[in-house]
């Protein structure tokens, strides 16, 4: 289990942790007292959150949710459109690239077409958006994708997510950890997620973690662990279908991550092929003409006469509208989906469900 010892902290940066420490209890504090204004909406607002920076799966626990509402209720997403080029508010379509909306909303969108999925960094502005659509399309439920730190929008239900390598509880505040806010910033959560979990966990562990959290008497604790799913091209039109079983272990990949945490990707590579060359660029990169040549040189490099370029699904999100890929590269590249799994019993479900269904009722009763 990791323990704060065995995390990578940065302790000479404490100073400036202590002082952006102060800023952001201050912020908060208005925001308790009331001097800065937040909102609340009469449709139930899902937020997807985390305490620190970085990759927690926010977006395969945002589709998770998606799946669990979409054919009862219609359903908008969201999100600021991290590294977009673009700016102000956009409802995104399926002409819209990963450079105008961003890549997780580019992913979210190209999975589940029929929902709504909108960018804008004012998060209250594009809230306001969305319920000014006609009553055919306004979304009866949004989904909040990565802003428990924004509190100008009141949830009507918050959801953090914690790292099962890096829990929020043995962190420490940026710049010397990850945390974007002290660890009592728990209490605003209602649902609390520890996501990449081992698979061979043993109940211990569980009750551990659950004890070091201190959560509330509201507030519910579940635990998650990744999931690859099989093996899609990244340009579907010009690559044939690969399995898992087809890749022989004398085969090679290159290996290609854009993300905060590859740890489980590459290990899930090495589970394909003996034979794995990662190659690790920073979390949502922008693939330029510089990087393109890196691949090239370390693709050509491998000595096999089959191998793939294989990369993440965030990662395929951006390459795919690449202009820079050469085209002959588009028949050997692939990526391989994630999807989360809860792992103990189910209760998170219902509990979403009494949600939506308790909010609806009560609004109706005012």
């Amino acid at each position: 289990m990791p323990t704060e010892s065995n995390i990578k902290k940065h302790s000479l940066l404490s100073p400036f942790s202590f002082l952006y420490g102060i800023g952001v209890r201050f912020r908060n504090q208005l925001f308790d007292w009331g001097v800065l204004p937040t909102e609340s909406y009469p449709i139930p607002i899902i937020c997807i959150g985390n305490l620190a920076v970085g990759g927690t799966g926010k977006t395969p626990h945002t589709e998770y949710i998606i799946r669990l509402l979409k054919d009862s209720h219609r359903i908008a997403v969201l999100s600021r459109g991290y590294k977009r080029k673009t700016s102000g508010f956009i409802l995104a379509n399926n002409q819209n690239t990963s450079i105008e909306i961003g890549d997780e909303p580019y992913q979210m969108k190209h999975k589940f077409p029929d929902i709504l999925v909108a960018v804008d960094a004012n998060r209250r502005r594009g809230i306001s958006n969305l319920l000014a659509l006609p009553n055919d399309q306004r979304p009866e439920i949004i989904l909040l994708d990565d802003a428990y730190q924004h509190r100008y929008v009141t949830p009507s239900l918050s959801i953090v997510l914690t790292d099962y390598h890096r829990l929020f509880y043995i962190d420490k505040l940026l710049p010397a950890g990850l945390l974007r806010e002290p660890v009592n910033g728990i209490r605003r959560a209602d649902i609390v997620i520890v996501t990449k979990c081992e698979k061979d966990m043993k109940p211990i562990e569980y009750r551990i973690i659950e004890e070091n959290m201190k959560l509330l008497a509201h507030q519910s604790i579940h635990f998650t662990h990744i999931t690859y799913g099989e093996i899609e091209p990244v340009f579907a039109s010009q690559a044939k279908p690969l399995t898992r079983k087809a890749i022989r272990q004398g085969e090679e990949l290159l290996v290609l991550s854009g993300i905060a945490s590859p740890g489980s990707f590459i290990k899930e590579a090495r589970k394909l092929s003996e034979k794995v060359t990662p190659l690790i660029f920073p979390d949502h990169h922008d693939f330029g003409k510089s990087d393109i040549r890196r691949i090239k040189s370390a693709f050509e490099s491998m000595s096999s006469s089959k191998k793939y370029i294989l990369t993440t699904e965030k990662d395929a999100a951006r390459l795919s509208d690449n202009p820079y890929i050469p085209e002959e590269w588009k028949a050997y590249m692939y990526y391989l989906p994630i999807t989360i799994e809860f792992c103990l019993e189910k209760r998170f479900d219902d509990e979403i469900r009494k949600h939506i269904t308790t909010f609806q009722r009560d609004h109706i009763l005012r």
